[in-house]
């Protein structure tokens, strides 16, 4: 059994300096974070009060709909404060999905005659990805991608050469990468893009509620339900200067950027958790790092041929990721729920969760037998002992299952 060591912090434990617990909200042994949260207390709450006040169209003129509009600006002007934009700036989708499709469509669009190569990191989340393909399909435009480092870091050298190459319609750094929790180096990004006139976009996912976001981006998009939200509300924040022409319809609601009809109800539950979560996010973040370190710490010492993935400093709060020789991730992620804990493997951004990842082919790092675990707000220390404790067994039973325990 591993045995973590009296000697290291606990957060909020009597007489230590670490941040006070926040409220949990989430189920005990939840650590799969990174790829949803049930929604905040805040934002049912909202959404209760909102079902009987927003139902309205908000874009048309009579008292029900002057006051769903009300309802939604309150609810932009909350989540801009946030990312740091204008709420004019600010937009509610979907998805998150959608505005990453939006977003690049958009910057594709606006800047048709001046590049015709997208341009992302290698380690993008798919959805990213597949927007960039999908603008260059049948086109004149081109996807490339950028190469990372083994700590899933963008490679800025290579990244200079490319924007040097001239003819970028726009460039795609995401705040922080979704599977290692490693941060990318945005700021430098967007210097480099700022000095050749390109656009940069901000997939900003993981770290809307849980860090301090980037600055300088052209266009940045978050989900919702990555911070407690509705998982139907995504959002896509645009520069006013920024040269976008939206790919929806003429007549669009949301300043012409978003095709069809919104959800007020969702986007002010969507906006109440999120201003719940940032209240004590700076806190909370302090708090599960240590919890983060704890685990990336004990598990290298606990479990034999491991590698524990991304940077070790310079990262998300919340997210850890570690790969197990001689194991499938599969069999790892069904002995864990048997022992109460939801984690996750394989490639986190698409519909196969066991589909390899192709964030840890770019690192040149072990693609199966991995291991994700992502901290929900309020996780339990006790749940975490507890699964540093359970997992060494797991491990060896399932390599002695596949008869690679000796090896």
């Amino acid at each position: 059994m591993a045995h973590v060591s009296d000697d290291v912090p606990r957060s909020g434990a009597e007489g230590s300096d670490l941040p006070a617990h926040t409220p949990p909200w989430t189920p005990r042994g939840y650590l799969d974070a990174a790829s949803s949260l049930p929604l905040h207390p805040a934002g049912r709450e909202a959404l209760l009060a909102a079902l009987d006040q927003g139902w309205a169209d908000p874009s048309r003129r009579y008292h029900d709909a002057r006051r769903s509009r009300l309802l939604l600006d309150a609810a932009r002007e909350s989540v801009a404060s946030v990312l740091g934009a204008r709420p004019d700036e600010v937009s509610f989708t979907g998805s998150g999905t959608q505005a990453v499709h939006l977003a690049v469509a958009g910057l594709v669009r606006g800047r048709e005659r001046v590049g015709r190569r997208v341009v992302t990191s290698a380690v993008e989340h798919s959805s990213v990805l597949h927007a960039a393909r999908l603008a260059a399909a049948g086109d004149e435009l081109r996807a490339v991608t950028v190469g990372v480092d083994a700590l899933g870091r963008l490679d800025l050298d290579a990244l200079g050469s490319v924007l040097e190459a001239g003819d970028v319609a726009l460039l795609a750094v995401q705040s922080a990468n979704h599977e290692v929790g490693t941060r990318q180096p945005v700021a430098a990004a967007r210097d480099m893009a700022d000095w050749h006139a390109v656009p940069l976009l901000v997939d900003a996912a993981q770290s809307v509620g849980r860090e301090d976001l980037p600055t300088g981006w052209s266009v940045l998009t978050a989900s919702a339900h990555k911070w407690g939200g509705p998982a139907g509300v995504g959002v896509l924040a645009v520069r006013t200067a920024v040269r976008w022409r939206s790919p929806s319809p003429d007549g669009a609601l949301a300043g012409g950027r978003v095709a069809g009809g919104v959800d007020v109800p969702g986007i002010v539950a969507a906006a109440a958790a999120l201003e719940a979560v940032e209240r004590d996010r700076v806190a909370e973040a302090a708090r599960l790092s240590v919890l983060v370190d704890r685990i990336r710490a004990t598990v290298a010492a606990t479990v034999p041929d491991v590698a524990v993935l991304g940077d070790n400093v310079d990262r998300l709060p919340h997210v850890v990721t570690f790969s197990c020789l001689y194991v499938e991730g599969e069999a790892l992620l069904g002995d864990l729920d048997r022992e109460g804990f939801a984690v996750s493997s394989g490639s986190s951004c698409v519909a196969d969760a066991l589909t390899p990842s192709h964030v840890l082919a770019a690192m040149g790092a072990l693609t199966h037998g991995n291991l994700r675990v992502s901290l929900p707000p309020g996780a339990h220390d006790d749940d975490i002992d507890r699964f540093l404790a359970v997992l060494p067994g797991i491990i060896a039973r399932v390599r002695a299952s596949a008869g690679a325990d000796g090896l």
